[in-house]
């Protein structure tokens, strides 16, 4: 008996059902909160989801491996995404006590001034920081990177891999952020010559309207995240190192850029040490999660995992060396 290439690891069906318990979630919590979605906004993410959906059956028309774990990936993640941010914000809705005091004790705790850093920051060259800007807000371009360089170099299982981790690492930064919510590490840019206004400076009316019942109306055009703890933007660049890691010639511009994409978290997205500090453990966690998912492939007759057949020695079923053969036979369906 032969195992079925088509046999799908558990990391793929994971991120399924993250996407799918978020959408529920998201049902449930904007009935109850009286929260609604401008139609007329709605119009253009709904496009982008039928045109991914639309290219994945084409690639499973045309049995293109590569275009089917690249569209499958990017519905994953653009569904996520919405679907996250729109959660975020119900969560925020709740109106749970703030956790910015704790969280700036924490970073009390290891010795950082902010007053003091945010002061040299500001005598820093404007080209290194709008380097560190670019960086920031050059996370969602990694993303797709990645994305179209391991679905075009063939490396499914990796990209699957990476994508699951991505989610599972998404999702608990959103739970945690209904559970320890903070508007992050606010400073008033104008008090400072070249620094930039922070993404929790500009999205603090946001949450402040969210938790205050002003915002009842999900905008689906424009949306931001407004988790603070643990940081997203420190734990997905490690996942997408991770994840190109195979391809030489983009590990080490890779592994850079996302350095420069988590020193600057802080002071571009106005998050604190601790905020990045968990996102960099939370990555590593994910990581780990995931690719446990991944190794772990549906296989009959009651067998937990092929591996662990492939590796049994064979039995002897008849004479010679049939039975010697039929061990090496399952190895070979699985590479």
């Amino acid at each position: 008996m032969r195992l079925s290439m088509k046999t799908v690891s558990l990391a793929d069906a994971t991120s399924w059902i993250v996407i799918g318990g978020f959408a529920l979630a998201c049902l449930l919590l904007s009935h109850a909160l009286g929260f609604g979605v401008l139609p007329a906004r709605a119009m253009l993410p709904a496009l982008g989801v039928a045109v991914l959906a639309g290219a994945l059956a084409l690639g499973r028309r045309r049995g293109d491996a590569r275009l089917v774990a690249g569209a499958t990936a990017f519905l994953q993640m653009t569904l996520f995404t919405i679907l996250g941010v729109v959660l975020a914000y119900l969560l925020a809705a709740r109106n749970g006590p703030l956790w910015d005091g704790w969280l700036a004790a924490a970073d009390a705790r290891l010795g950082l001034d902010w007053p003091a850093i945010l002061a040299a920051s500001d005598r820093l060259p404007a080209p290194l920081l709008l380097v560190g800007g670019v960086a920031y807000h050059s996370l969602v371009l990694q993303m797709v990177g990645c994305i179209v360089v391991l679905a075009g170099t063939g490396r499914s299982e990796r990209l699957r891999t990476t994508v699951a981790a991505a989610i599972l690492a998404g999702a608990v930064t959103i739970l945690l952020s209904g559970l320890l919510p903070a508007v992050g590490n606010l400073f008033d840019p104008d008090r400072y010559r070249t620094l930039w206004p922070s993404v929790a400076w500009r999205d603090h009316p946001l949450i402040l309207g969210l938790r205050t019942g002003a915002v009842r109306q999900v905008d689906l055009s424009h949306m931001t995240g407004i988790v603070s703890f643990p940081s997203y933007h420190a734990a997905l660049p490690v996942i997408l190192v991770w994840g190109l890691y195979p391809v030489a010639r983009l590990r080490a511009p890779a592994a850079i850029w996302a350095g420069l994409t988590i020193l600057a978290t802080p002071l571009f997205g106005g998050h604190y040490v601790v905020d990045v500090l968990a996102g960099l453990l939370l990555a590593i966690g994910a990581l780990a999660v995931a690719a446990r998912l991944a190794a772990h492939v549906p296989a009959p007759n009651g067998l937990r995992s092929p591996a662990i057949r492939a590796t049994r020695p064979a039995r002897a079923i008849g004479p010679g060396c049939a039975g010697r053969t039929q061990g090496a036979e399952v190895v070979h369906d699985l590479v």
